[in-house]
């Protein structure tokens, strides 16, 4: 087991570079609008004392993949020297309680990092993040009380399922988080690491292609191709929209549809190769 600190812009500076901790781990941004103005002064002072280091983006609950893009944005740099992890809690955050909002935020970091952020949740909130356990290691929160200031580990059960067990495991949030980690340095290095390199950019390509598609049924132009983004609107059987270019993804035909500001995306095959509508 290592021993972890994390630190926000709150946090004494100090915490980033005590003796008798192993791994820090820094709060970098939160929604799409805000960086931590310590961030890189806790990061490269824990680096230079030594430590392990992590990373970590607040959601607020907006769009996840712009959120993603936004961590990835200011924090590029420490991918592959840091591990990073994506902190889901109710406090600021306007998407609480969406249970895919951390999964399409985690597929678009990893998609631009070639890294699983690690996920930070409270235990009983588990379900909420339950569809990222495959992928990503579970930073859980789980306190014996309020009041324990103390680096010794409290016996008691921590909820982790559906994950085996935890990476990481936050036993106190009063006068600092406490945290143990269930790895060897070595380990954490590997997690840091990911596939070493961003997953292949555009392997479903967007083709240039012009046309028409007829809606055979009432479906949703969404403002990005995943079928869990939100929609611009909705329109009737019988519509008939232009579109400039193709996408084949892993599931789903998608049309882009040019618009006024930017562009629209509808679904013409969903996941089972059924076309919604004529093309032509």
């Amino acid at each position: 087991m290592l021993k972890m600190v994390d630190v926000y812009s709150g946090s004494p500076r100090s915490y980033a570079t005590q003796s008798g901790v192993d791994v820090i781990m820094v709060k970098a941004t939160q929604g799409t609008s805000y960086v931590n103005p310590y961030c890189d002064t806790d990061y490269q002072a824990a680096k230079k004392a030594g430590k392990l280091l992590g990373f970590y983006h607040y959601c607020s609950g907006e769009n996840p993949e712009a959120e993603a893009k936004y961590f990835y944005k200011n924090t590029k740099n420490y991918v592959g020297e840091a591990v990073p992890a994506v902190d889901w809690e109710s406090n600021q955050n306007a998407s609480w309680g969406i249970k895919n909002y951390v999964r399409r935020f985690v597929d678009e970091f990893h998609k631009l990092s070639g890294v699983w952020p690690l996920i930070y949740v409270q235990a009983s909130s588990l379900n909420q993040v339950a569809n990222c356990a495959k992928d990503c290691g579970l930073w859980v929160a789980s306190y014996p009380s309020m009041d324990w200031k103390s680096w010794a580990v409290p016996n008691m059960r921590i909820n982790t399922s559906p994950w085996s067990t935890y990476t990481i495991w936050q036993f106190t949030g009063d006068n600092m988080d406490r945290n143990v980690v269930n790895t060897t340095k070595e380990g954490w290095k590997k997690l840091a690491e990911g596939s070493s390199k961003p997953a292949a950019k555009n392997k479903s390509s967007w083709i240039k292609k012009s046309g028409t598609f007829v809606l055979g049924q009432t479906l949703k132009i969404h403002e990005s191709s995943h079928i869990d983004s939100p929609a611009i609107a909705k329109l009737p059987k019988g519509s008939v929209i232009k579109y400039d270019a193709t996408l084949q993804g892993p599931l789903r035909l998608w049309l882009r549809q040019p618009r006024s500001k930017g562009y629209g995306y509808i679904v013409a095959k969903d996941k089972y190769g059924k076309l919604l509508g004529k093309l032509e």
